[in-house]
């Protein structure tokens, strides 16, 4: 597999030696639609260092098909690389709700979704995240999703995990982006605001006797909990 240079100014070294290299050859391949859709990304968008990496994709398949569920959040949509490896991965009669604040981003994604027969099964909330949830809620969904994953603005995480939380059906799961940020959570000398937000969610995760929880070393940090 080829190294992405910008893939490695966002997760450094790590994510382009032999051992990460290695470990993606060795995870099942991705639907040739999503390589694309993730190709187009690293090529042409300014954001792209906020993507997810292969790896990271097939894990999110992983839990969703693991959670059974037919009721997916995707907080953070950008191109839809997250969204549509979740779609995919949902059975036909599965919807992700996905959230972002503008919609230039996922209109790059809507093609690649139609093309890879699963557009019917993505819902995008075109407003802050935090207000979809809020309506999620209001709207008796409490309790009816079975996956969701957070990869949005590090400042509202906790608001983010607390919300899914009340979403989540017991034995759901949620994962949670962005969790080693690029090793700042534990250099004690990195204190700026997002880092501070990320490690006060990593702390308290530790101590929630509402989930099972584990800070894998996936991309960035992924961190996996399950609803008890």
């Amino acid at each position: 597999m080829a190294t992405n240079n910008v893939e490695e100014q966002r997760y450094g070294k790590t994510a382009t030696d032999a051992r990460t290299q290695y470990i993606r050859t060795h995870c099942s391949p991705e639907h040739p639609v999503l390589s694309e859709l993730r190709e187009l990304t690293w090529k042409s968008n300014k954001s792209a260092l906020m993507m997810s990496p292969s790896d990271e994709g097939v894990l999110m398949g992983v839990l969703v098909r693991l959670s059974k569920t037919t009721r997916a959040l995707d907080i953070g949509t950008l191109t839809g690389v997250s969204a549509l490896s979740i779609a995919l991965a949902l059975p036909s009669d599965g919807v992700v709700i996905t959230c972002d604040v503008d919609t230039k981003n996922p209109d790059i994604g809507k093609p690649f979704w139609k093309r890879a027969g699963v557009d019917h099964k993505i819902d995008l909330r075109i407003k802050p995240a935090l207000e979809t949830l809020d309506e999620l809620i209001k709207n008796d969904m409490a309790g009816t999703f079975g996956f969701v994953f957070i990869d949005a603005d590090k400042g509202n995480y906790d608001q983010y995990y607390e919300k899914s939380l009340l979403l989540l059906r017991q034995g759901g799961v949620i994962a949670i982006d962005n969790t080693l940020w690029d090793g700042k959570v534990y250099n004690e000398e990195a204190n700026d605001s997002d880092t501070l937000a990320i490690r006060q969610l990593n702390d308290k995760i530790i101590k929630d006797d509402r989930v099972i929880g584990t800070l894998l070393g996936v991309a960035d940090g992924v961190t996996v909990v399950i609803k008890n």
